[in-house]
């Protein structure tokens, strides 16, 4: 695909697009992804008057479903 051939508005459209369905997908499955955020090796340190919370695992899961999923769409339309 030529980048040249894609006008901004087109860009942001599909943005939006892919925005729109991220959200739909969390709203479907809101209930059935308490897990998300509580994996072993997330940080939650909670006190008093303080909260931190810093989801290390989960992070790194997603980046390796992101890292597949864009890998796989490489693979299924090459250049």
């Amino acid at each position: 695909m030529d980048m040249q051939n894609l006008s901004w508005p087109k860009i942001l459209i599909g943005i939006g697009l892919v925005f729109i369905a991220l959200g739909l997908l969390a709203w479907a499955l809101q209930g059935r992804l308490h897990w998300i955020g509580r994996l072993p090796g997330d940080i939650a340190i909670e006190r008093e008057n303080f909260r931190f919370y810093f989801p290390i695992t989960t992070m790194l899961l997603l980046s390796l479903l992101v890292s597949l999923l864009l890998r796989l769409v490489r693979w299924l339309w090459p250049h």
